[in-house]
């Protein structure tokens, strides 16, 4: 009995010391689909949760309840073959605010039109120096996405190492697996993973993630204590940002940062100062134009 308390004891404290980083649900959308069993993505599900769970992405002691909320939704658009698809995959991320039961948005993005081989009970793996497939590529990408906008939030360029893995990821894709997998490529389009981690790395966008850490952790996580404090410097995060589309217009960082934040920022800014409301507005119909109406609810 002893011997099996010790074993207990040893085992859920590995357990904490050791908890992987990411705490993922993956769901799976298939109702466009008639030819495939409806149990490989059941497993594919299965594959892909356990694949983000369970990999150690960073050498950084994580606590479970410390682990990164995020939800994946694999929409997949064509069968090509028994083995092969066509998806979008939707990723959202979030990070606590502190002293608050509130999750702010870290990442609300759909990537379009991913192509990848899964054969049933096959694990999903992923190697940091060579490629393996284009699935585990981009979750394993995107792993490193999340890792870096949550580290950002917390400390000024605290995700820079994480982005640079994400780098890596673009890079040791082989050229016949890109041109035959769109979206590692600069020719693939200007919305698409090259030009993500392009953006997030780009000196030109380097006062974008000052403008993120001071968004969240000198903005968001002051809210409990100084509502008014935190709204005012939100207000000159969302400046800040604007001077980096300035510099760099119609980058798809800003497209990603509206779609994540937009309905965030409404709410919080319905209760400024007309002065601040105003700004915001101004800010927000200049970076996301299309939905000027929304920002227009702040008043």
């Amino acid at each position: 009995m002893r011997k099996l308390l010790y074993i207990t004891i040893i085992s859920a404290l590995s357990t904490s010391l050791f908890s992987q980083e990411l705490n993922v649900t993956v769901r799976l959308n298939t109702q466009k689909l008639q030819q495939t069993d409806p149990k490989v993505f059941e497993t594919m599900a299965n594959s892909v949760t356990e694949f983000m769970n369970t990999q150690k992405w960073t050498e950084d002691v994580f606590e479970l309840e410390e682990r990164i909320n995020a939800n994946i939704l694999i929409t997949i658009q064509e069968e090509l073959s028994p083995t092969s698809f066509k998806a979008d995959i939707a990723i959202q991320a979030s990070r606590p605010v502190f002293d608050s039961d509130y999750e702010t948005p870290l990442i609300n993005h759909i990537d379009k039109n991913v192509t990848f081989y899964y054969e049933q009970f096959q694990p999903i793996q992923f190697s940091a120096n060579r490629y393996n497939d284009n699935l585990s590529q981009a979750l394993a990408f995107y792993a490193y996405i999340i890792l870096g906008l949550d580290y950002d939030s917390f400390s000024l360029y605290g995700g820079e190492n994480h982005f640079q893995e994400a780098l890596a990821i673009v890079n040791n894709v082989p050229e016949s697996a890109a041109s035959a997998n769109p979206g590692w490529r600069s020719l693939d389009g200007n919305r698409n993973r090259f030009w993500l981690i392009e953006n997030l790395l780009s000196p030109r966008v380097r006062g974008f993630r000052q403008g993120w850490y001071e968004y969240h952790r000198q903005g968001l996580d002051l809210s409990s204590s100084d509502v008014d404090a935190a709204r005012a410097i939100i207000t000159g995060a969302l400046e800040q940002v604007r001077t980096v589309d300035n510099k760099y217009p119609n980058s798809m960082i800003m497209q990603v940062f509206t779609d994540t934040k937009s309905s965030e920022i409404v709410e919080i800014f319905k209760r400024g100062t007309p002065k601040e409301k105003s700004s915001v507005i101004q800010i927000m119909t200049k970076l996301d134009a299309s939905n000027v109406n929304k920002y227009r609810e702040i008043n």
